[in-house]
């Protein structure tokens, strides 16, 4: 037997430029151009962008300024999440239609636990293939699967084949799979931690399976276990229908830098309605507010406060929000502000902390 733990068969589709092809779907005349979701002002954030445009190196959360520079011909469209959202409950419904273990990550992707399906198909490949078919035919946008033993390599396998392509790595085809990966092709190693491992001699996934538990506990703290597990194939969590955030956020991206803090004030206010929707809307609250300045050269900087009682009302959160802000000076001029909600009342601690932060993207356009 090649591995001691119970195999499953899960899949992860991931639509293709979802926001960019949502537009180029309702607006034909943008078919086949260099499409970017977002501001396209001087402050303005690219949210999506068409694979027309990545083709000149135009990526999200990339400024509008740099993206037309790259780009002269960009065409920037406003953001609709209303569209997005509905269009993203008609492709759960047919993910529905197969498995009731669907765990969606977001808008465009999710996961699927077929292992026992509704369909009686005991080929996840084809199940995947049938899936992406159906969203083209009903809903005319292209998808892209991962399929295998477990959700990272899923998640991995998704991209080889993209855009409109799935891969299945079979049990006995995982661990070589993951060998031959470079390691900025491992999900959740971020350029940081790339970089880090590059100056530590590791560069694909054989050379971090050659490192010991130790070594790899010792270089990056408690994900060094994640690390020396997933290169061996192990990764033990199940696909959730039910996903827990950690945290609940909204943010704005400003079409001026703001120097002043009774202007931030003032988009603060705004922010925290906003989240106070999406709060009501989760039935949560929480202990620890979180306040995010990205300054206008880029940097990042977080403050946060823990209270001793659950909030969810936005003047309380507000309050706190301030009181972050005017804790310390500001380096620069800011271009960005967020506010978060954690430490939730929404479920055990260990579920928490494996999910991710649900956050409502916002922009001055």
């Amino acid at each position: 037997m090649l591995y001691d733990f119970p195999l499953r068969k899960i899949i992860h589709v991931d639509m293709d430029a979802f926001y960019a092809s949502v537009e180029q779907l309702d607006h034909p005349e943008l078919k086949g151009k260099p499409v970017a979701v977002g501001g396209g002002a001087a402050r303005g954030v690219v949210a999506a962008a068409s694979y027309e445009a990545r083709k000149f190196g135009v990526k999200s959360a990339m400024s509008g300024f740099s993206a037309k520079k790259r780009c002269p011909e960009l065409i920037f469209v406003k953001p609709r999440f209303d569209r997005y959202k509905e269009i993203s409950q008609k492709i759960k419904a047919i993910f529905y239609d197969y498995t009731h273990l669907v765990e969606p990550l977001s808008l465009d992707e999710a996961y699927l636990d077929v292992t026992t399906n509704k369909v009686g198909n005991p080929s996840a490949t084809l199940i995947a293939k049938e899936i992406r078919e159906r969203i083209f035919k009903e809903l005319g946008l292209r998808a892209s699967a991962g399929i295998s033993i477990n959700k990272f390599i899923a998640k991995v396998a998704s991209d080889i084949n993209k855009p409109n392509g799935q891969k299945t790595v079979n049990p006995e085809e995982v661990i070589p799979f993951l060998e031959s990966l470079d390691i900025r092709k491992f999900h959740g190693v971020g350029k940081v931690t790339a970089e880090k491992m590059y100056q530590l001699g590791i560069f694909t996934g054989l050379d971090l399976k050659n490192k010991t538990e130790d070594f790899l506990k010792e270089h990056f703290g408690k994900s060094g276990l994640h690390y020396f597990q997933i290169v061996r194939g192990i990764h033990l969590s199940t696909v959730k229908p039910h996903r827990i955030p950690k945290s609940l956020g909204a943010e704005r991206t400003f079409s001026e830098n703001l120097s002043s803090e009774i202007f931030m004030k003032e988009r603060l206010m705004h922010i925290t309605e906003e989240l106070e929707k999406r709060i009501k809307n989760s039935g949560v609250a929480g202990k620890t507010v979180t306040l995010k300045i990205k300054y206008s050269d880029f940097t990042l900087q977080t403050r946060s406060k823990t209270l001793p009682y659950f909030v969810s009302d936005k003047r309380l959160i507000l309050n706190t929000a301030l009181e972050l802000l005017y804790q310390d000076s500001l380096d620069n001029s800011v271009r960005l502000l967020g506010i978060s909600l954690s430490n939730l009342n929404s479920g055990s601690k260990e579920v928490i902390k494996e999910e991710a932060v649900s956050v409502q993207l916002k922009f001055d356009l």
